[in-house]
């Protein structure tokens, strides 16, 4: 029995070698040969179509003003608190600059699925700790890796949870009702885990100073948990910047307050130059000789604003205002 095969007899080759050559056999059938290839993993989570981490930006904008006042309110200290880019990276390299002792917080966002975390740096608790038993608000230096928080310094970390979740509630509030709670909490940061490694998660980092005192504040939200609301927050930014009813509404309310504010104004007709000696020489009765300008010069908190004629309005010293400066001037 004659066993088949497709492999081609050396005529059959050399047939196409030369039709190749004169062209008579087309070459180009389509398929891009030359294309340089790069690897995708179909199992890696695409942060392409991710959340809108302007959105992020604004609530943490308005959540630091918030924190601020409550920390002052309750604890007596008000570190400087500035807020990093959002960051959207794997939560096995956000880990790994990780290091213990920290109080992190596992919490629960309701009602978004998964949990978050909140991490305090020690720094920030001790610095509130002293403030709050009227200390200048001292840090605590290196911890060993295995210090646990004093019943004392963790009740300390309640009060600032608690003032955390009141001020990111009322952050969110203009785009969502959110209730936050502690699920449970840990000093080696490696035993919350909130994702797996290779998932993405939405870093909020804050930097805390309070004097020589710096520590940090970060609130890490799983990816997969603001996902089903992305079109929320890429809505709530692209409304903010169009709604002129309530641009106005809001600049005519600012107008109104600050209407209410009061200023010093001065009005000066002329100014010397001396010295102190001349000053210590006057007596009374002396008289000092200046040049008169033709305009006195109105200052409001210091700063001029209106040039004015001097004169009277029935018993009243009074001023004409004749010239409004400019910046400039």
């Amino acid at each position: 029995m004659r066993e088949s095969t497709n492999l081609l007899s050396q005529e059959e080759i050399d047939a196409l070698a030369t039709g190749i050559s004169d062209g008579s056999i087309p070459v180009d059938t389509g398929y891009n040969t030359a294309a340089n290839i790069r690897k995708h993993d179909l199992t890696n989570e695409d942060s392409s179509l991710g959340v809108n981490v302007t959105s992020l930006d604004m609530i943490n904008e308005r959540f630091i003003r918030l924190f601020r006042l409550a920390l002052l309110d309750v604890l007596r200290t008000s570190p400087r608190i500035t807020p990093a880019r959002v960051q959207l990276i794997k939560f096995g390299d956000y880990m790994k600059d990780l290091s213990p002792p920290l109080s992190v917080n596992v919490i629960r966002m309701n009602p978004l699925r998964g949990n978050a975390m909140v991490l305090i740096d020690p720094n920030v608790i001790f610095n509130s700790l002293d403030n709050f038993f009227g200390g200048f608000g001292r840090g605590i230096g290196t911890l060993p890796p295995g210090r646990l928080f004093t019943p004392t310094e963790t009740r300390v970390i309640g009060i600032i949870l608690d003032v955390f979740f009141t001020s990111l509630k009322e952050a969110w509030s203009p785009l969502l009702s959110l209730d936050f709670e502690t699920v449970s909490s840990e000093i080696n940061p490696h035993f919350a885990q909130i994702a797996d490694e290779n998932d993405l998660v939405i870093v909020n980092h804050f930097d805390a100073e309070c004097g020589d005192n710096k520590g940090f504040l970060d609130v890490v939200y799983p990816y997969s948990a603001l996902k089903p609301i992305r079109e929320l927050l890429r809505n709530r930014v692209a409304s903010s910047d169009g709604d002129q009813e309530s641009e106005q509404r809001w600049q005519d309310e600012l107008t109104s307050a600050v209407g209410d504010s009061k200023l010093e104004m001065r009005v000066i007709i002329g100014s010397i130059k001396t010295t102190l000696g001349q000053i210590d020489s006057i007596k009374e009765g002396d008289l000092l000789y200046f040049r008169k300008t033709e305009y006195a010069r109105v200052n409001i908190q210091d700063i001029p604003v209106f040039d004015a004629r001097v004169g009277a309005s029935g018993p009243i010293v009074a001023i004409k205002i004749e010239k409004i400066l400019e910046e400039s001037e």
